[in-house]
């Protein structure tokens, strides 16, 4: 039974920390949620265990710890999948914004020999 205050008292220090990091602006909210409330699941099975007890009992798992390891497994499976999806759209919007960086550099160079060529023709003749 020892353990169970230590899952508390760690688990409020990652609220503590998630709250700092969002005043801090250094994680986004959207993340942040789901890690705030990850932590607060953990810390009421913390605070009592019997939770998780009637929980496996509820699904039907003979052991509460492989229904936390299950659930734990999805957690990490479906951050995995949003964290895929980010970087995703991060890649395509950084593969847009190049592109559209290097149309814009083009123009830009077109205009600038454009402006050059007519004076250099006119000096010569």
């Amino acid at each position: 039974m020892s353990g169970y205050p230590v899952a508390v008292v760690l688990c409020a220090a990652v609220v503590i920390l998630l709250v700092f990091l969002l005043r801090t602006r250094r994680i986004r909210e959207k993340f942040a949620a789901v890690w705030i409330v990850l932590a607060i699941a953990v810390t009421a099975l913390g605070a009592v265990p019997e939770i998780a007890f009637w929980l496996a009992a509820l699904v039907g798992v003979q052991t509460p710890v492989n229904l936390l390891f299950a659930i734990g497994f999805a957690v990490l499976l479906a951050v995995c999948i949003q964290l895929s999806s980010e970087v995703s759209h991060l890649e395509e919007e950084t593969r847009t914004l190049t592109e559209e960086l290097a149309l814009l550099t083009l123009e830009v160079r077109a205009e600038h020999a454009a402006r050059i060529t007519p004076h250099d023709n006119s000096s010569t003749e």
